[in-house]
């Protein structure tokens, strides 16, 4: 199987597959308000293994594979032993023996890789410590949404250059949008993710800047995104961030500055007081609960794209 029957990151995706992702998701939302659920997948297993914590990710995987039809079935980390009681390999062939789809969230985008490598079967990454797919076409889905075309559109995020800020800007770059990141000097993307975004927007019309303060990346944008200061693994720098990032602070000050109609979203889960404040988190222009439920619907879209009838 080639990297675009699976989900591994965005840049397996031309901008061509990307749009029809957050255009079928739209459409999914759509049908199910006016039609109720289908049955488009049914008799179809995603089998999920996740080491991290999750809410949102593992509960809309779920609900949305019921709404195709389908079933899910939950992998125990602890019980399997990948690579202790049993290589990963073995591990993949099996599930792929049986199910239909593999969703997995893990630290190691290799993991993921792996699993793609020897499993048969579409594998979708639900997020590892260098991207976040899922949660980029769920923005995507919400900006088009509110916003209409991408193309053009400017996403600003404001905080960590980490997983989620990699998966929005590579997705940026694909659909020809503008994303500018503001953070602490120490704490930007990688050069190498980097390098894969300018490289996309010399062909797509997209443009990167990158900023050392929010008040003047925020001057000129339609959407500023943020999420928490210390993702998942990177527990034991939260006092340490919380000093260094506390001038990204998504806060009144700071959309006052970005202007009356830009907008704010977050990935969730926010730690209101640090990385936004709750008075932005409580704001009508706030569109995180949007793009929350957006998940099941940008995921069920992946979903039916790459799971067979």
């Amino acid at each position: 199987m080639d990297t675009k029957s699976h989900l591994l990151t965005l840049l397996d995706w031309d901008a061509s597959q990307i749009q029809q992702s957050i255009n079928l998701a739209i459409e999914l939302k759509s049908n199910l308000k006016s039609s109720g659920p289908e049955t488009s997948r049914q008799g179809r297993t995603i089998a999920m293994y996740f080491e991290k914590p999750s809410l949102r990710t593992i509960s809309t995987f779920q609900i949305g594979i019921t709404q195709l039809g389908g079933n899910s079935i939950q992998l125990n980390p602890q019980s399997i032993g990948l690579g202790t009681r049993e290589p990963v390999e073995d591990v993949a062939r099996c599930v792929g023996r049986w199910a239909d789809c593999l969703v997995i969230r893990c630290f190691d985008q290799s993991l993921v890789e792996d699993f793609a490598k020897f499993s048969g079967i579409p594998v979708i990454n639900a997020l590892t410590d260098d991207f976040h797919p899922c949660q980029a076409l769920a923005l995507g889905q919400t900006i088009q949404e509110h916003l209409g075309a991408l193309n053009g559109k400017t996403v600003t995020f404001v905080g960590d250059g980490n997983n989620v800020a990699n998966s929005i800007g590579i997705m940026c770059a694909k659909l020809g949008m503008h994303f500018k990141l503001a953070c602490p000097n120490g704490y930007e993307q990688s050069a190498r993710i980097i390098s894969e975004i300018n490289n996309l927007n010399k062909v797509s019309g997209g443009s990167y800047e990158r900023y050392d303060n929010a008040q003047d990346a925020v001057k000129t944008t339609d959407l500023i995104y943020t999420d928490v200061w210390a993702s998942m693994g990177q527990e034991e720098e939260q006092v340490e961030r919380a000093k260094i990032f506390m001038p990204f602070q998504v806060n009144d000050e700071l959309i006052a500055i970005a202007g009356p109609d830009c907008l704010v979203t977050h990935c969730l889960p926010a730690h209101r007081g640090e990385e936004i404040s709750a008075s932005v988190m409580d704001m009508a222009k706030n569109v995180c609960f949007d793009e929350a439920e957006n998940r099941l619907h940008a995921q069920k879209a992946v979903m039916k794209l790459l799971i067979q009838k």
